[in-house]
């Protein structure tokens, strides 16, 4: 069976980046349009790899000493030479850094071709389907290059070495489980230096953009006379695409991995020989989520083809929801037939499984049904169709400090509902399959991320193609469609942004009973005990800890904006002629304070998440940890949600006063004014803050469990109670 699973899994990985490499160069050969336009999309894509390059090398250099770093942990824990989980580490990081390479690339090259479409035909359905096709390339190398990832650490460590030799899986399983946790950590440290140094980036450039020239000028948005323009251009690609691609990845990985580390880790610890998983159903659980997630690979493919094949419509939003939600059902479909045709007539002694061969099925699908309702609340807290968003437009009426009140009480109210679903799906989940059915879960909901990441990607790519417009000075209808697009887009990125947390709470909930099954005696049961105060305790820090991360990663928005907006005020002040249309300002100054203000903040929030595990690990023991991993998994989950649902409202609000829906406003009035006060607040939360806080629970559920068994040995705690005994 391994070897029709894992045939199965690399003809999906090959399929998914066939289809990108044929969408990509389908992109590339559309016409760019003008001179000026040309020259615009170059130095955006000049800025974009200069940052790409400069900080890969920067991930580099963390990467080898923490590659060495685990060879040295893995080899004191086993008491031999361990190589294999540092070479999963850097397969992992290759993976991510490669879909967010591409992803990036593509983007840069589509955004004036979707400009030139729009310029050439009028059309919103034939420019979707351009946005969409490159955005495709994203998602698609996103599912992709996880897939391939996985199947060579299959490959190479489970079949070649032997590591998932049914005959040896009891004394050898927790080196596989091992390398599947460095591989999905490696995938992990690439998308939170992609996150958080593009977010900083984009959102620097942004909010100066913004503050100087919209609110003070008074000129349009990515008015060529702006210096900063292009520096905000190219935030787009690093952040909102390179980032955004790892972030994805990193987020579908941790779910299948964490579910085959589960099953593993369940085998292992069985409380008798009576209760211990048969090897033959091991087996079918640590190959059923490579299964479930191809076809969900392959689902996506066939949602995205068909959008791009029927005739264009001109209605964007609804053209992307058939891409999205017919990718959901034919998983769904399709990993009944899976699941029937792995798990009938199977022994389901030790896995949790209440409904028979059905359970993980009905588990996956649970994640599926659970990710679209949190994506539709979402999207009706974030999208300009709605009340809230609406609200947050009327109140700009009144100011600023309205706008942002109103936002943040949006932002808050919407973080319940979603809450109530992921409850509902963990328990039911539970109750169906067990702790392997949380697992599942997780992939279920990202089990067509590829579809999910292709519509977000889309939304940068057409705001890019909106600033390349303005910046041409082509005519105002060709704005308005780019315009309507990225406001469809906005939305998409907060449904986005809900499945991976979602997501992610599942998983670091998987990644948890691994955890504490890494350093608890064989059979003894899993107990986390919230009356301990040493549990208690770190429980109160973890919840702390996403609140510290969040406001280093504002206040490393906010350094950089402030230098930004300096530059542009002594622009304006210093080079005459620049708000009349006859000097040239200096973009290269602008995208240098970008790039220096994110490769400067980057460093601390990003190694953060690293250390703080294993500090507290060393420090205070694995108990400890338990309490800090629950503690920030709760917290990060609620602030992440508030964050991209606020920042996305506030965003739509600014484009419903710009849409003309508010009766007397329009751009450059008062209330559009405020509004774009709080769009600029919303920026560092929905770009920067929340798509990174799911990040930070997965980067630190992972070092957790990789470095469990060697703190639960040796931490200063332990030594200091031997001592006074």
């Amino acid at each position: 069976m391994v070897t029709v699973a894992l045939v199965f899994v690399i003809v999906a990985a090959l399929l998914a980046l066939g289809y990108a490499a044929f969408n990509f160069i389908g992109v590339k050969k559309l016409e760019e349009g003008t001179d000026k336009m040309s020259e615009i999309a170059s130095a955006i894509r000049i800025g974009a790899n200069a940052f790409i390059m400069y900080e890969y090398k920067i991930i580099a250099i963390v990467v080898a000493v923490i590659a060495i770093l685990f060879g040295v942990i893995f080899s004191l824990q086993e008491g031999t030479v361990r190589w294999e989980p540092s070479v999963c580490f850097i397969i992992g990081v290759i993976m991510s850094a490669l879909a967010g390479f591409v992803g990036m690339k593509i983007a840069t090259y589509a955004n004036v071709r979707v400009s030139n479409t729009a310029r050439t035909t009028k059309n919103i359905g034939s420019t979707l389907k351009v946005a969409l096709k490159g955005g495709s390339v994203m998602g698609l190398c996103v599912g992709g290059f996880a897939l391939l990832g996985l199947f060579i650490v299959y490959l190479v460590f489970g079949i070649a070495l032997g590591y998932i030799d049914l005959n040896t899986i009891a004394e050898k399983g927790s080196i596989f489980t091992q390398c599947l946790s460095c591989y999905a950590l490696g995938c992990s440290i690439v998308a939170m230096f992609n996150r958080v140094g593009g977010g900083i980036y984009t959102k620097a450039a942004d909010m100066g953009a913004d503050l100087v020239g919209k609110t003070e000028a008074h000129i349009p948005e990515d008015d060529p006379r702006n210096p900063a323009t292009i520096a905000d251009n190219v935030g787009d690609n690093v952040g909102d695409v390179a980032g955004l691609g790892s972030d994805l990845l990193e987020s579908y990985v941790g779910a299948i991995t964490s579910s085959i580390i589960l099953a593993v880790s369940l085998f292992l610890h069985a409380a008798s020989a009576s209760h211990q998983i048969p090897t033959a159903t091991l087996e079918k659980m640590m190959l059923y989520p490579l299964m479930f997630a191809a076809i969900g690979m392959i689902a996506s493919i066939l949602g995205i083809a068909y959008v791009l094949l029927k005739k264009g419509s001109n209605n964007p939003h609804r053209d992307l929801n058939i891409s999205t939600w017919s990718a959901a059902v034919i998983t769904i479909a399709g990993g009944f037939a899976l699941t029937m045709l792995v798990f009938k007539d199977v022994d389901f002694t030790g896995t949790g499984f209440s409904v028979g061969y059905l359970s993980p099925w009905i588990a996956a699908s649970i994640g599926v049904v659970s990710g679209v309702i949190i994506g539709a609340i979402a999207e009706y807290y974030t999208s300009y169709d709605y009340k809230p968003t609406q609200k947050i437009a009327h109140a700009s009426k009144e100011g600023a400090a309205l706008t942002i009140t109103q936002g943040l009480a949006v932002g808050m109210m919407s973080c319940m509902a979603p809450l109530i679903v992921l409850g509902i799906a963990t328990y039911a989940s539970y109750a169906v399959s067990g702790m392997f059915g949380l697992a599942m879960a997780a992939i279920g909901m990202l089990s067509f991320v590829s579809a999910t990441v292709s519509v977000d990607t889309y939304g940068p790519i057409s705001d890019n193609a909106g600033g390349i417009a303005e910046m041409s000075e082509l005519e105002p209808e060709v704005r308005e469609i780019t315009d309507k697009l990225d406001s469809v887009g906005n939305t998409t990125a907060a449904i986005g942004k809900g499945f991976a947390i979602g997501s992610a709470s599942l998983a670091a909930l998987s990644l948890m009973v691994s955890f504490l099954y890494a350093f608890q005696d064989k059979g003894e049961k899993l107990v986390l005990n919230f009356t301990d105060p040493l549990i208690l305790a770190g429980a109160l820090v973890g919840a702390a800890l996403p609140f510290l991360f969040s406001g280093m990663l504002i206040e490393a928005v906010a350094n950089a904006a402030r230098k930004m907006v300096e530059e542009v005020r002594r622009q304006f002040k210093e080079i005459p002629g620049i708000l009349e249309g006859k000097a040239k300002p200096d973009y290269k100054t602008c995208i240098e304070i970008s790039s220096q203000g994110a490769i400067k903040e980057m460093k601390v929030p990003a190694i953060l998440a690293i250390l703080f595990p294993l500090v507290s690990g060393f420090l205070f023991g694995p108990y400890f940890v338990g309490g800090v991993l629950i503690g920030a998994t709760i917290s990060a989950i609620m602030l992440a949600i508030f964050t991209g649902n606020a920042g996305g409202a506030w965003d739509n609000a600014k484009k419903y006063i710009e849409s003309g829906a508010v009766e007397g406003q329009k751009k450059g009035s008062p209330a559009h004014d405020a509004a774009v006060v709080g769009d600029t607040v919303g920026d560092p939360l929905k770009d920067t803050v929340g798509p990174s806080l799911d990040i930070l629970i997965k980067i630190m559920s992972t070092v957790s469990l990789v470095a469990a068994v060697l703190f639960s040995k040796y931490n200063l705690l332990d030594v200091i109670k031997n001592l006074i005994k």
